[in-house]
Parts: structure tokens; C-alpha cells; sequence
């Protein structure tokens, strides 16, 4: 049943249903009335567990106004969702939505970006069809079922050669000895800090000095939202090594009055002035996620797997085997040290 209300050179329209209220300004009464109906026709056709008549970007655009908020990468995903909702699959009306449509979407895409990332498009938009599956009653079953995924790339597994490192550092300004009073040279500190705690650029923009605990040798990284995908929600405390309180500590002594940052960095600057001192340095194929990589290789001789995962903020223990570098002769060395310790047995 509709209502209708005029407030001033508006009029105000609102629908019920079954204890749900939807409600719309319009300008004219006819526009009001408009959509009253088309309304009414669409909470018709749910109660009848019948496919409303509207389009899969409203599907998108419904996904990215009431799931993501819920989401640690809310912004992220909502600017995906935006980029999706301009292609051609958005325009298809639901009623009409099949599998084909998805693989068309799948090869325009491949033929522009990398499989990477079709498929964490693909794993989004797959998502979003489960819920308007499950909650919504949008869609009798997920499209994306039966359509074949892009092959799966192999994980980066690029290391840092200690040379490669030092040519960084001397293309970033870094000094071991000198406060880092640059940008630059601040972006190598947090290159260091990086591979010293495998945190990500993001944290370690993040940090404030009110988490950091030199007494203790540990900071805390916060985090934000519910914590879903392959990693924790960052909400985890991260030992720090002999190197990495150097780092703090040589940090501490530019650290301007009134300024919470650490690092004074953000994301934008670490991303600019990385690729600019690799290039300086000669250096290819390498981002400054690779620090992540790196660290947890090097933490991975040091740590058992579930202390790792617990310092890196990992769910899924198989998901540090990518990181996990040993060669088979390491690992020999390894078994060879342990029946030393057993005394031979």
C-alpha cells in the first residue's frame, strides 16, 4: 500500500509491505506514483520468490551500500564495484542473467587486466551474487557457478639480494647512522621496518606512537573492520627485532610535537618514491609488497608455523607456505642439527 505526502514543491511517497518500508521524493505526483507502483510490483514479485525486473548494477550498487560497509576494505571495494557497474554485464536485467553473460565479462576483461586481477573481480562479484542468492531472493542461483575461472597465476615469490637492498637504500638516502629527515629516506627506514616485521605499507603508514611499546619490544597494530580474507584483521601484536628498534628509535627523534605518525609516510608516497629509487638503483620486478615476502621467508627459520602465522596475521597456515623458501638443503641442514641436539638417536 502507498502513501503519499506533499512537502512543499515535493511529494513524498511510502510504500509497506509485510513490515518493510520503502519510501522516495519526487517532484511531481505522477513521478511518485510512478514508482509506487513499480515498487509494489517488485515487493509482488519476492513475496511470489519470483526474480525482480531490475538490472545487475542495481544488484551491485545494493551490494556496495549495504555488505561492504560491513567489509575492513570497504573503499576499495566500493571503487571495484563502481568500475564494474560502467561494463556492459551491469545493463543486463536480472530475469535474464546467465553464465554466458559472466564469461563474456570474463574475456573482456583478460583481454585488458592481468588474470590477478579477474579474479579478484571475479571472487567479488561472485560473493555478491551468493548474498542476493541467500538474503535478498534477487537470483535463484549463482551465474558464476558454472563458468570456468582464469587460470590461477603462481603467488610472487621475488626475494631481496642484501646488494639490491643497499642500492635501494642509497637511492632512497637512508643512512643507518642519520635521522631520517626526508620523505625519501623515511621511505627507506620503512622498507627496513618492513622486512624486519613483515608488516604491510599500509600498517606501517597506520602506526601511531600511542601503539608502539619500546619497553616491551612489541607494537600493536589496531586494524579496522571485520577481518575477512586470508588474513586477520591486523588487530595483532608485532615483536620487534633488535633492528626494528633501531628503526622506532631513530624515528623517535624527528618525531614532531602533536604528530602520531611514525613513519610520517602514506601509501601514496611509499608507492612514488620506491619505484622512482628502484629505478635509480637499476633494479626490475620488484614492489615493495616483496618486503612482506621477504621477511616472512627470513621469520620462517626462526619461527614455528604457528608463531609465524600469529606475528603475520595469517588464517590460512597454508598460505605461509608461499613464503616459506627453504631449500631442500637448508632443510637437511636442518634434520642434521636436530639429531645432533637428540644426541644422534
Amino acid at each position: 500500500m502507498a502513501t503519499f505526502q506533499k512537502r512543499g514543491k515535493s511529494w513524498r511517497v511510502f510504500v509497506y509491505r509485510q513490515g518493510i518500508r520503502k519510501s522516495a521524493s519526487f517532484s511531481t505526483k505522477a513521478e511518485a506514483q510512478a514508482w509506487a507502483t513499480k515498487t509494489e510490483a517488485e515487493f509482488l514479485a519476492e513475496s511470489r520468490g519470483e526474480i525482480p525486473d531490475k538490472s545487475f548494477g542495481d544488484l551491485l550498487d545494493r551490494y556496495a551500500r549495504e555488505v561492504s560497509p560491513t567489509k575492513r576494505g570497504v573503499r576499495w571495494e566500493q571503487i571495484r564495484l563502481a568500475n564494474l557497474c560502467e561494463d556492459p554485464l551491469a545493463h543486463v536485467r536480472l530475469p535474464q542473467l546467465a553464465s554466458r553473460h559472466f564469461a563474456d565479462w570474463r574475456d573482456r576483461r583478460l583481454a585488458k587486466v592481468s588474470a590477478a586481477t579477474v579474479l579478484r573481480e571475479w571472487n567479488l562479484l561472485s560473493n555478491a551474487c551468493t548474498v542476493a542468492v541467500r538474503e535478498w531472493n534477487w537470483l535463484k542461483e549463482n551465474p558464476l557457478r558454472d563458468v570456468r575461472r582464469p587460470k590461477q597465476i603462481p603467488p610472487r615469490d621475488r626475494r631481496i639480494s642484501e646488494q639490491e637492498l643497499e642500492r635501494l637504500l642509497w637511492a632512497l638516502g637512508y643512512d643507518h647512522e642519520t635521522m631520517p629527515m626526508t620523505i625519501s629516506a623515511r621511505v627507506g627506514a620503512a622498507m627496513l621496518f618492513a622486512i624486519e616485521t613483515a608488516m604491510r605499507a599500509g600498517e606501517i603508514c597506520a602506526l601511531q606512537w600511542n601503539d608502539v611499546f619500546l619497553e616491551a619490544s612489541y607494537l600493536k597494530i589496531r586494524g579496522t573492520g571485520n577481518g575477512g580474507g586470508k588474513t586477520l584483521a591486523a588487530k595483532r601484536d608485532v615483536p620487534l627485532t633488535p633492528e626494528a628498534l633501531r628503526i622506532i628509535k631513530q624515528l623517535q627523534l624527528i618525531k614532531g610535537e602533536g604528530n602520531e605518525s611514525v613513519f610520517q609516510l602514506s601509501t601514496s608516497q611509499i608507492d612514488a618514491l620506491f619505484r622512482k629509487a628502484k629505478k635509480n638503483a637499476m633494479i626490475e620486478d620488484l614492489h615493495f609488497h616483496d618486503t612482506r615476502h621477504e621477511a616472512i621467508t627470513r621469520l620462517a627459520a626462526k619461527l614455528d608455523v604457528l608463531e609465524l602465522a600469529r606475528m603475520v596475521g595469517h588464517r590460512d597456515l597454508r598460505m605461509l607456505m608461499v613464503y616459506y623458501n627453504e631449500t631442500a638443503s637448508n632443510l637437511a641442514a636442518k634434520l642434521a642439527r636436530w639429531t645432533i641436539d637428540k644426541g644422534g638417536q
